[in-house]
């Protein structure tokens, strides 16, 4: 298991805070929410067969398979943190992240379409999305 090194409350707000405004998320929403997000997928696919990167704020080695220990992964994912939290979340398809050069992915395993997105942080931007526009009805 990876250890967590967020706080997951931490974590699921600055993650709630992104889903209602992703435009203006600076550096102290992205943070928390993008090693949040990664911690929670190394921790539902442990292994490290896959070194997944998120500069400058995260790196996690997840998905079974052959470790490596030292230099360069065999299998390397790097996306930037607006797309990472897309792809966990469900906004973004890891197709449509590709074929756009969003995510660079090289190695075996290195494909993640069929992990993502995780149910734990696609529910979070949901809620947060439904209670800011029932917020903002309630303002009108």
């Amino acid at each position: 298991m990876a250890a967590r090194r967020t706080d997951p409350e931490a974590g699921r707000s600055a993650l709630a805070s992104w889903a209602t405004a992703p435009e203006r998320a600076g550096r102290a929403v992205l943070a928390p929410a993008v090693r949040h997000t990664l911690e929670m997928f190394a921790e539902d696919h442990p292994g490290g067969a896959v070194e997944l990167r998120v500069p400058p704020y995260a790196a996690v080695q997840a998905v079974p398979g052959t470790r490596h220990t030292r230099g360069t992964p065999p299998a390397v994912v790097e996306t930037d943190a607006a797309t990472w939290l897309a792809l966990v979340t469900g906004d973004l398809g890891w197709e449509q992240a590709a074929a756009d050069g969003r995510v660079s992915a090289s190695g075996e395993r290195s494909d993640l379409r069929e992990l993502l997105p995780l149910p734990g942080p696609r529910r979070t931007v949901r809620t947060a999305r439904e209670r800011h526009t029932d917020t903002e009805q309630e303002e009108r």
